[in-house]
């Protein structure tokens, strides 16, 4: 029989550091949409979504469940997907997900990320009265209260309220339960992997002294506030967390793969990452870092200059495949058929006529290709 995972999505070359994203109660995995792309860039993004919100399934846990069967499930996910070692970052109920798992599986924890979350919840009144009322009623009276508790200034997310209301009464009120039983003060200083705490400022549901006091307690953390943040910082405040979070593990690639893909195109770029392999993929981060994320964001020439400078560049050298790909890149840029035909007119001059040859025909292919798509 097959053994029942969590929904997720994963994103990202398969041979990139996997990276696990869990969510807050009450959401799905799109609340981290506008920060697992980003991330994505530099790591095998897995984010998965609480036993019945999302798409998975309810009866993944009961009453009574704790936090740690809920670990339990992330593992399996893991193992699933072949995944020994990862980082790990949460919001919320997935953030406590992430202490439990650095705290018991210190072996399988790279690197923690914790956000908007505690080392305990408040008490376990609150929540053990949340399960009954939402056992009682369904979730429509707490959803009522979700922009409130889950964001600052008048600020919302329709489709994360949407997720709220569409969640599985019992599985919530099970989470519900997880959360109520949680607490790990005593036992922080245990922590031995890298971790980085994330408070929003504005947050009531985990306020920053919540964050404050992990990171006082786990050897060698950091804090970072993120003013106008309230408890889904990564929906309200997703840059800010991206910046963050890319600090903590170490990447900083993002603007140069931003860049890459704006210029060489999202399908050309999708092709690179899937290519990619434990060998090559420092390679693709230089590439990224340092010809995308320095040279192309340079704003002293504008794309259209760079573009014709590359033209030339790749004419002068025999790299035909290559320049395939940037008259693509020049089209992309605003570069006319005229326009390319000009530059590699001019190489004929100062490259030789055989190279401007070998090029026109490289060029013409590929504006015959654009034609037949249009």
């Amino acid at each position: 029989m097959t053994e029942k995972l969590l929904n997720h999505r994963a994103e990202g070359a398969t041979s990139a550091p996997p990276l696990i994203l869990g969510p807050s109660l009450g959401t799905s995995y799109a609340l981290w949409d506008d920060v697992a792309p980003e991330l994505s860039v530099t790591h095998r993004v897995i984010r998965w979504d609480l036993p019945g919100h999302g798409g998975s399934a309810g009866d993944l846990i009961g009453p009574g469940a704790g936090v740690g069967d809920l670990a339990a499930l992330v593992l399996a996910l893991a193992d699933s997907l072949g995944l020994e070692r990862f980082a790990y970052a949460g919001v919320s109920l997935g953030g406590a997900v992430g202490l439990h798992l650095a705290l018991h599986h210190p072996e399988r924890v790279s690197s923690l990320a914790v956000i908007c979350s505690s080392a305990h919840f408040g008490g376990d009144r609150p929540w053990r009265e949340r399960a009954a009322l939402v056992r009682r009623e369904g979730l429509a009276p707490v959803a009522e209260s979700a922009d409130a508790r889950w964001f600052a200034g008048g600020f919302t997310v329709p489709a994360l309220v949407a997720d709220h209301r569409r969640a599985d009464p019992a599985a919530y009120a099970a989470c519900c339960d997880a959360l109520a039983a949680f607490d790990l003060r005593e036992r922080l200083a245990e922590i031995t992997a890298p971790t980085l705490l994330v408070a929003g400022r504005e947050d009531p549901a985990t306020p920053p002294a919540h964050l404050r006091e992990i990171a006082d307690a786990v050897p060698g953390a950091a804090l970072v506030e993120i003013p106008g943040a309230s408890h889904l910082a990564p929906a309200q405040c997703p840059q800010a967390v991206v910046a963050a979070l890319r600090a903590h593990f170490g990447e900083g690639a993002g603007p140069g793969m931003r860049v890459r893909r704006e210029v060489l195109g999202d399908a050309h770029v999708d092709r690179a990452q899937a290519r990619q392999t434990p060998f090559t993929a420092r390679f693709q981060d230089f590439i990224s870092r340092y010809a995308w994320g320095e040279i192309w964001t340079d704003p002293t020439l504008s794309r259209r200059e760079r573009s014709m400078i590359t033209l030339t560049a790749l004419v002068a050298h025999g790299h035909y495949d290559e320049l395939a790909m940037h008259v693509r890149a020049a089209r992309r840029n605003g570069l006319t058929p005229q326009e390319i035909g000009a530059v590699l007119l001019q190489t004929a001059v100062y490259c030789g006529v055989p190279a401007a040859n070998s090029a026109f025909a490289t060029a013409q292919r590929v504006l015959a290709e654009e034609t037949d798509e249009g």
